[in-house]
C-alpha cells in the first residue's frame, strides 16, 4: 500500500530545522550520509533508512527521489530532517552552478526518471 506523501512528513514542507521562512532545498542540493547517520541506519523509520543508506555516495535530492521513488518533496523534508539530526551533509550549490548545463541536463534527467502517480516514468510518456 502506498502512502500520501503529506503522511510521510506529517503535512510539513519544510524540514524540523528549517524556520517557517526559509525556502525548501534546492532540488539540486548535494546530500551525503554522515558517520552518525550511518551509525544510526538500523533504528531510523523506513524512508529515513532508505534516504540515509543511499547517500553513502552523495547525490542530489532529484537523483534521490528518482532512485527511491519518493516524491520530491518528501525527499526534501526527510533530508531537511536528517540533516537537523546530523545524519545527513548538505551542500546547496552555489547560484553560478544552477546555470551550468550539465548540471541541468543532470537534473532534468533525474527528474524525468521519476514516476508519476501511476508508477511510469515520466521520461517514457508523449508529451
Amino acid at each position: 500500500m502506498a502512502l500520501r506523501p503529506f503522511l510521510l512528513t506529517a503535512g510539513r514542507v519544510a524540514g524540523s530545522g528549517s524556520g517557517s521562512e526559509s525556502p525548501p532545498l534546492p532540488l539540486e542540493t548535494q546530500v551525503v550520509a554522515t558517520a552518525e547517520g550511518l551509525t544510526a541506519l538500523d533504528g531510523l523509520t523506513f524512508e529515513h533508512q532508505a534516504i540515509v543508506a543511499a547517500c553513502r555516495v552523495p547525490q542530489s535530492l532529484a537523483e534521490l527521489a528518482a532512485r527511491l521513488h519518493l516524491h520530491l518533496n518528501v525527499v526534501r523534508v526527510i533530508a531537511g530532517d536528517l540533516h537537523s539530526a546530523r545524519q545527513l551533509a548538505v551542500y546547496v550549490p552555489q547560484a553560478s552552478t544552477a546555470q551550468d548545463v550539465s548540471v541541468l541536463r543532470r537534473v532534468i534527467d533525474g527528474l524525468r526518471a521519476v514516476p508519476d502517480s501511476r508508477g511510469l516514468p515520466r521520461g517514457n510518456r508523449p508529451a
